[in-house]
């Protein structure tokens, strides 16, 4: 066989040397390749992110594009919250692994080694970090993690948090490297969706005050006007529960008003004072705006703590000053929702403001509403003096002078009747000018005529409708203290009971005092009282009556059915 040619031995050198540049020029270009793809997904996740203005989206976009970037299997975006995780949105695990694994993490174990120390990690291997917590059963099995901190405006928002790199291998520098841009891209992103929904949110709180503002000027009841705004304030901060209180003169508590999940527990609580309340803890404050991150273990709420039970995160606002406080409006989450931002709680004070007028425009509306009142009547007073009993004088004094020319004892017998009548006329309608003349001043006993109204009045919320109320003799004048403690006792709770078991559609209230005896008679045309109630609710009533000389009893209302219970106790005036 013959030798090689040494030209041939030289040519094939260089043959298999270009062959080793084109192999490595062919990687670096599809190192470039891949670096201009990566690069343009960058680009891509940064103008995607950049473009939504809703936070939720906002946040979902940057883990669902932080995932593709790195090329990972898991991903997440934790959301730090008073040095813990208050959000937290994974990404890779499906709703049902989602149930199944439980409770989302808070920010302990490795999770909050970046909370405490917020900057980029890189394991190839998680479980083997001294922060390492393990993981929950039915947990995924994760081993590669990269984590990089978000920032807005120099304080940190969150970490994104990826596991699992596809293809069995662990993250690489330049996956630290793109993930930590994306981190400063969706900084500015999150910085940009929050301003837009703060003044999306100012928006809101402008429109629902010009609303507020539009219902007071309507003339709108101070009732109305106070569940609109509970409803649109509740509504605003996605709140579960908003509750009013108003407060009086001398810092008691007169009634609140609920609306919400649970805010039956929170209806017409009457306190002796704000002590103990957040309500106290809010006037306390410079700008009387207190938010609290949980409510129900919070140490300065010790009264009536167990009606906030299950409610964690609440915000509470004063409305007027420090020396007179008219009023605090309190909005409440269930436990583990977010506690309130700054930007949700700033407008309240100005929305309180609107609260506080209405209540001064209800109480101005309500002193000209009675200024009125009593006008009208002193004007009928005066008149029933001036014309009505004059009148009725003149016809007895006639009725008398004719009785002398009457010879028949019976007609004679009759004038006598009818004098009489006129007489009790006369008085049941000077009791009836006494009433109308009554004005409550300082440090005067309230006559019973207008407590009754007053007691009647207060029923009409519970009955949905206003009872009619009549009053015959001389109830205000002949009817000691004592017993007319007890009449207003009594009507407070037959309506109560008219209310709770009855389903009537009307009833009635009458005081009548007439030779001696005072009867309080309250009738309605619903079901009846059931036998429970006339064992259980009625015995006080009865033994009141007792107690007076009296007696109490129960009757049909009318051929229809219903309830008419007449309570009769003997009076000596005082």
């Amino acid at each position: 066989m013959a030798a090689e040619r040494p030209n041939a031995a030289r040519s094939r050198v260089p043959h298999l040397k270009l062959d080793e540049l084109l192999d490595e020029l062919q990687a670096r270009i599809d190192d470039v390749r891949g670096t201009r793809d990566r690069l343009n997904g960058l680009l891509e996740a940064v103008m995607s992110v950049g473009q939504e203005l809703d936070l939720p989206q906002v946040l979902r976009g940057i883990t669902e594009a932080a995932v593709v970037l790195v090329d990972a299997e898991y991903g997440a975006l934790g959301v730090i919250g008073d040095k813990k995780l208050a959000e937290f949105l994974p990404v890779g695990i499906s709703d049902e692994q989602r149930v199944r694994i439980g409770d989302l993490p808070s920010g302990h174990g490795l999770l909050g080694e970046l909370i405490r120390h917020p900057e980029p990690l890189r394991l190839a291997e998680l479980s083997e970090h001294p922060a390492s917590a393990g993981f929950p059963e039915h947990h995924p099995p994760m081993h590669s993690f990269l984590g990089v901190p978000i920032r807005v405006r120099n304080e940190v928002f969150g970490n994104l948090y990826l596991t699992e790199k596809r293809g069995g291998v662990g993250f690489e520098a330049e996956d630290e490297a793109v993930l930590s841009t994306l981190a400063v891209a969706a900084g500015i992103a999150i910085e940009n969706a929050r301003l837009f929904e703060e003044v999306r949110l100012r928006e809101r709180w402008q429109e629902a005050s010009a609303d507020v503002t539009s219902a007071l000027l309507s003339g709108s009841s101070e009732s109305t006007v106070l569940e609109g705004m509970l409803e649109r304030a509740r509504d605003i901060t996605a709140a579960e529960m908003c509750v009013f209180y108003r407060v009086g003169p001398h810092g008691e508590l007169r009634g609140s008003l609920a609306r919400g999940e649970g805010a039956e527990a929170h209806q017409g609580i009457v306190l002796p004072s704000t002590e103990g309340t957040l309500a106290a803890a809010a006037a306390l404050t410079e700008k009387g705006l207190l938010t609290v991150a949980d409510l129900a273990t919070d140490e300065r709420v010790t009264v009536q703590r167990e009606r906030w039970k299950g409610f964690g995160p609440a915000v509470a606002v004063t409305l007027g000053t420090k020396e007179k406080l008219s009023g605090v409006l309190m909005l409440v989450r269930r436990t583990g929702r977010p506690p309130f931002a700054a930007a949700e709680v700033e407008p309240l004070a100005g929305f309180a403001g609107q609260a506080a007028l209405a209540l001064e425009l209800a109480d101005r509306r309500r002193d000209a509403e009675q200024i009125s009142l009593l006008e009208d009547h002193d004007r009928i007073a005066r008149d029933l003096h001036d014309l009505a009993i004059q009148r009725l004088f003149a016809t007895g004094m006639t009725l008398q002078s004719a009785q002398r020319f009457v010879e028949h004892p019976l007609a004679s017998e009759r004038l006598a009747r009818a004098i009489d009548d006129l007489d009790a006329t006369i008085k049941i309608i000077r009791s009836t000018i006494f009433g109308l003349r009554e004005h409550d001043e300082p440090g005067e006993e309230t006559k019973l005529r207008l407590r009754a109204a007053r007691a009647v009045a207060a029923a009409a919320a519970v009955l949905g409708f206003a009872p009619a109320l009549r009053t015959e003799g001389l109830i205000d004048t002949d009817v000691p203290r004592t017993v007319a403690d007890d009449v207003v006792a009594v009507i407070g709770e037959a309506l109560t009971n008219v209310a709770r078991h009855a389903r009537a559609t009307r009833a009635e209230v009458s005081i009548v005092l007439a030779e001696g005896v005072l009867t309080v008679v309250v009738g309605d045309n619903g079901l009846g009282i059931p036998e429970a109630s006339r064992r259980s609710g009625l015995r006080n009533l009865a033994e009141r009556a007792a107690g007076l000389g009296g007696e109490l009893s129960l009757s049909p209302y009318s051929e229809g059915g219903g309830t008419r219970l007449e309570w009769r106790v003997p009076v000596r005036p005082e």
